[in-house]
């Protein structure tokens, strides 16, 4: 049994007790849980320079069963036996299990991929950001956690320096955006992460990292059929090139499931508040890559907003 499951396992009362034991390891843990966070969001990061390419190339519906699918088939290996011992809490808790699926496997990457069509590069980076607000509202809703103004005010730092970044320093551009329907794609995915980080954190039962896994994504591979069956009646074909081929592995082993093995284990050890937080940092992530994979130019706005969203995720999550 995970480490996840066993943390997310305990009452109120089993963790106070445990307080004296745990309040040294608490420090460790809670970097475990920072550097997790990191971990998936590099790799997300990663997903959007390398996947970019493939927005008019590979339908959406059909580019998201191809993730998921290869994410499956090579966890399967891993997780076959997980996941038959733990069956009998997978039963019980199959309609949960579904539903965790549906929000963060089957609607929140497709509905990335289809706002992408749709919008700006700009709007999408714009309202990727309100994926933490969305999981620190769950949080205090569903959870109880608090928020403290230590949290606030680092969340607040790092937007600024999201934005400032984003828009590549000139805050006027804000002014200027025009808002599609993407936008509401997008916006509409960044609630499915929100709300699929929450019901991580909330399983009923404990589960092995990866029997969640094996259940979530094969689940989620599922409820994509029909969407791809649609998407080739109406014509909208792909061709399996290498390049194709190389970005659909990466994605699918690196952006899905190494990123969200991590994910997972972040969210059980610091909570998905201060998971979230971290998550900001996949703007200034994806500037690094650009700069070092496409060449594009360094200016002082990348210095200034990655110091502001590095200090902000440090004052947010650091222990108050």
């Amino acid at each position: 049994m995970s480490e996840t499951s066993r943390t997310d396992s305990r009452s109120p009362r089993q963790t106070s007790s445990a307080a004296p034991h745990s309040s040294a390891a608490a420090p460790a843990a809670r970097l475990a849980g920072v550097l997790f966070a990191l971990a998936a969001t590099v790799i997300w990061s990663g997903n959007f320079i390398v996947a970019r390419g493939l927005t008019d190339v590979v339908p959406p519906i059909t580019l998201a069963f191809l993730r998921w699918s290869t994410a499956f088939c090579v966890l399967l290996p891993f997780g076959l036996r997980p996941f038959l011992r733990d069956w009998p809490a997978v039963r019980r808790q199959f309609g949960f299990l579904t539903v965790t699926a549906l929000f963060g496997i089957t609607l929140f990457n497709t509905m990335l991929y289809v706002a992408a069509h749709t919008t700006s590069a700009l709007n999408l980076s714009l309202i990727a950001i309100t994926s933490p607000l969305f999981i620190m509202l769950f949080a205090r809703m569903f959870l109880g956690e608090r928020v403290s103004l230590q949290r606030l005010a680092g969340v607040a730092v790092v937007v600024c320096g999201v934005v400032l970044l984003v828009t590549r320093g000139e805050l006027v551009r804000l002014a200027g955006l025009q808002f599609a329907i993407g936008d509401l794609w997008m916006l509409c995915a960044a609630m499915l992460f929100g709300a699929y980080t929450i019901m991580v954190r909330r399983l009923p039962e404990p589960l092995d990292q990866r029997t969640v896994l094996m259940a979530t994504f094969g689940l989620g591979t599922l409820m994509l059929v029909p969407g791809v069956f649609w998407e080739w009646h109406q014509g909208l074909r792909f061709a399996f090139t290498p390049t194709v081929f190389g970005t659909v592995a990466y994605v699918g082993i690196g952006a899905s499931l190494i990123a969200f093995w991590c994910w997972n284990r972040a969210v059980g050890c610091i909570g998905p508040s201060q998971a979230g937080i971290v998550y900001y940092s996949l703007p200034l992530f994806s500037g690094a890559e650009a700069v070092l994979l496409l060449g594009e130019p360094v200016s002082w706005v990348h210095f200034v907003s990655g110091g502001l969203i590095l200090g902000g995720i440090r004052a947010a999550t650091r222990s108050s």
